[in-house]
């Protein structure tokens, strides 16, 4: 294993963080895989998860099994983490803007192009090969006159470790959860054996969710770059990035986190990353869903502020129509019941139990597509 220290720019007189990179494996054979935990630094469950990994990784390492590079961020976001607020740890938006940390990558896609009409041939493993480079270079540089925040440079770091890479997982959790996965509508064929093998129960898919998250914008570009230049000067789909979420943020347990673990390792074993044979049979693996459409989930919303009960748990099948919590106004005695108006799986919920008015309070996953435009959360 080798460890790299990323500095990050200053964010005041006298402070400084480092991002660190865990290196496993050989990079001359071009496999790699990237992974990275808590990029929102509040979501602690994917960092004993990243623990157990990097174990396993050592250990793989040691006995020579692993053929490519696979690098580990096992804690993703130290400004995030050094947000505390009167003993609250404030890790999903960065406190100097209020964006989300998991918003606001660089889309390449539309620098790319020009730089790319120029270079590419009937060669696919040439093209690949003539992307990824370019792609690094454009990470590389920005205007001289602009020096990046840290959250920028933050961000730069993260997407560079991940844009030449075969394979991203970006490890978070919700508030209170079942575990489900994120990935690319053209990804879902390969993002099917990580959901069983995880045993998520729900697979969402779009080919654009919005605000560029990190996950979409290493392999956005891919079928976008496919779509552009035709057949006649063929792109594959060079990487496969998912977002798991690993169930609840309260999830913090040892058995779980190594259960996680085994099962992301299964999937490299069986995408060819780490060799030997498989140890899990993924016929024999019962799927817990079906992938749907991330244009298909229903937040479900509170029409007032009040005391907020469920009447659902995470996992729970929903009908449309069917009731899934309460509200109860304390000032004003109103009482409103919240319905799902699709049919699917309650994935997801907020673990506050006094809703404001508006708020998102939970997440159903529907078949049909029925949203447009900003798909995710803030």
């Amino acid at each position: 294993m080798q460890t790299q220290l990323h500095p990050l720019t200053l964010a005041s007189a006298g402070t400084a963080r480092q991002l660190r990179s865990l290196h496993f494996g050989r990079c001359e054979t071009g496999r790699k895989t990237y992974i990275q935990a808590s990029l929102h630094a509040d979501e602690v469950p994917p960092m004993l998860v990243a623990q157990a990994l990097r174990e396993r990784l050592a250990a793989l390492e040691a006995a020579g099994l692993i053929g490519g590079e696979i690098v580990l961020v096992p804690m993703a976001n130290p400004i995030g983490l050094s947000q505390e607020m009167q003993g609250v740890l404030c890790g999903r938006f960065d406190m100097a803007t209020g964006i989300n940390f998991n918003r606001n990558y660089r889309h390449l896609t539309a620098e790319l192009i020009p730089l790319l009409e120029p270079l590419l041939g009937a060669d696919e493993t040439e093209n690949r090969r003539l992307i990824r480079s370019t792609c690094l270079a454009l990470l590389a540089t920005r205007p001289a006159a602009q020096t990046p925040t840290e959250t920028e440079r933050l961000k730069q770091v993260l997407q560079t470790l991940a844009m030449d890479a075969d394979i991203v997982l970006d490890l978070h959790c919700d508030n209170q959860a079942v575990m489900h996965v994120y990935t690319g509508t053209p990804l879902a064929e390969a993002a099917r054996p990580l959901a069983r093998l995880l045993g998520a129960q729900a697979l969402l898919l779009s080919l654009a969710s919005g605000d560029d998250p990190f996950d979409e914008t290493v392999a956005r570009i891919w079928w976008e770059l496919a779509a552009h230049f035709g057949p006649q000067r063929p792109v594959p789909l060079a990487c496969f990035a998912a977002t798991v979420e690993l169930r609840g943020e309260l999830q913090v347990e040892p058995e779980m986190a190594d259960q996680d673990a085994r099962a992301l390792l299964e999937f490299l074993r069986q995408s060819g990353h780490i060799e030997g044979n498989a140890e899990t049979d993924l016929a024999a693996l019962t799927p817990l869903c079906e992938a749907t459409p991330l244009e298909g989930v229903e937040p479900v919303t509170a029409p007032h502020n009040g005391i907020l009960v469920f009447c659902k748990a995470p996992g729970d099948m929903v009908s449309a129509g069917e009731a899934v919590a309460e509200v109860i106004d304390p000032l004003t005695d109103r009482r409103s019941m919240l319905c799902a108006t699709v049919s699917g799986r309650l994935f997801a919920r907020v673990s506050r139990r006094y809703a404001s008015a508006g708020m998102r309070v939970c997440k159903v996953a529907g078949a049909q597509a029925f949203r447009s435009g900003k798909l995710l959360s803030l």
